[in-house]
């Protein structure tokens, strides 16, 4: 009773103080305030409320007008009797005041439940495939626009948009130590050789050529051909253009076309060339067939591909198999997959080819998944300058990149390679 007495007194006195003169009342609030701060009240006592008159009058200079001042240090005052009140409140009931969020933030169980709760939601939006192929709607050239346009794709994985080659010596001694640019030149110099071209060609198709690396490295290598690279990307062409330019080569061309509908005339060209682009048709068969159809008797037909396991009646494609399959289906554009196998019975089923083999690549091309995410680790700067947009999309590139690599190490999918010569013309 006594406290609170005290303390009664106190707050008059220091709504006596503020009414004084201007410069008396700074002094008195000063030294108020030095008071309270020196001798706070024990934490067993009770705050009245301060009278609506006396508080009124405190809130006044002796002109009458309204002291500034007053109205910070009555909120202030207000706030800190709330704080002590609900402290006091909180004590007496025997409970603990409610967990701020700085508390939260050092609880363990609460990290791990928000970390546990993180992870999951990003594990269920990496694992949600968000690039389907839709048929009729050109999803792949759209796709392509974009990777061309950002310039990331063609900054980490240079002119080459397929996958590297790195013979058993540079595996042996870490993938790694080969430049990664490197590898996807060294991986057309080895399809061209094991291709067996055997006549000098005077018309090169590249099937499926996205920003015509391999295009223009065809082109310097028969100086004398005639190079045309198509794609359904309109930025790839426009791309493929330019560095042709800056390089000087003249003996080349860029088309936007369709290849399961190309529009050049039946057995016009000597030498066909299509790596990592049927993964992206919607018919196999019509992709192979429109490449034979182009191509001259005598003519060399050249694929790479990305491939699914041969499916038996004894190896059946398991549950698991399956769900993979479709994530990779539906996060980079492609309708569907199927085996090297598959694709040799298609070229020898148009009876107009011979010397028909298919064979896997896998061993030698497998590293390139891993390599370009290191790449990428080494050297993060364009991703980190392109913003957020562009930080998801590479987080989703590398989660897929990861998934393909698993894939095809484990069996489920091959690296298709498949060759043959058109039958020459019947007299």
């Amino acid at each position: 009773m006594t406290s609170h007495a005290c303390m009664n007194v106190h707050r008059q006195s220091l709504s006596s103080n503020r009414a004084l003169s201007s410069r008396g009342r700074h002094t008195s609030l000063a030294s108020n305030v030095a008071c309270k701060r020196m001798a706070p009240p024990s934490k067993h006592a009770s705050f009245a409320p301060v009278a609506a008159s006396s508080r009124e009058n405190a809130g006044r200079t002796q002109s009458g007008e309204v002291n500034p001042l007053y109205d910070i240090a009555s909120i202030r005052a207000e706030n800190q009797q709330k704080q002590a009140e609900l402290k006091t409140t909180t004590q007496v009931a025997g409970t603990c005041p409610p967990q701020t969020p700085k508390s939260m933030l050092t609880n363990p169980a609460a990290i791990a439940v928000g970390l546990t709760l993180a992870a999951a939601g990003t594990k269920y939006i990496l694992d949600k495939p968000s690039r389907t192929y839709q048929p009729g709607e050109n999803t792949v050239g759209k796709e392509y626009n974009d990777w061309t346009d950002e310039g990331v794709l063609e900054y980490y994985w240079g002119e080459h948009i397929h996958l590297g080659y790195y013979t058993d010596e540079e595996l042996a001694a870490g993938y790694k130590k080969k430049d990664f640019i490197d590898a996807k030149k060294d991986f057309v110099f080895e399809m061209l050789k094991w291709a067996d071209v055997q006549n000098s060609p005077k018309t090169i198709l590249d099937c499926g050529c996205g920003i015509g690396g391999t295009s223009r490295l065809l082109a310097k290598q028969f100086p004398d051909a005639k190079v045309i690279g198509i794609t359904l990307s309109d930025s790839q062409v426009r791309r493929g253009t330019e560095l042709a330019k800056e390089q000087g080569i003249t003996n080349i061309e860029f088309r936007v076309m369709n290849a399961l509908e190309m529009e050049f005339e039946d057995n016009s060209i000597d030498f066909v060339w299509a790596c990592e682009s049927g993964e992206h048709m919607p018919d196999k068969s019509a992709y192979v067939n429109e490449m034979v159809r182009v191509l001259k008797p005598g003519g060399n037909l050249a694929i790479a591909t990305w491939c699914q396991r041969e499916e038996t009646p004894e190896t059946p494609l398991t549950e698991e198999d399956n769900e993979n399959l479709q994530f990779l289906y539906d996060e980079w554009a492609h309708p569907y997959f199927i085996s090297f196998e598959e694709y040799a019975r298609i070229m020898e089923a148009t009876g107009t080819m011979e010397k028909v083999s298919g064979e896997d690549w896998v061993k030698n091309t497998l590293a390139s998944w891993r390599h370009s995410i290191w790449v990428g680790v080494y050297d993060p700067w364009p991703v980190v300058f392109k913003g957020p947009w562009v930080w998801y999309k590479t987080v989703r590139e590398i989660v897929t990149l990861e998934r393909m690599h698993r894939a095809f190490d484990r069996g489920l999918m091959t690296y298709g390679m498949i060759k043959g010569t058109k039958k020459a013309a019947e007299l």
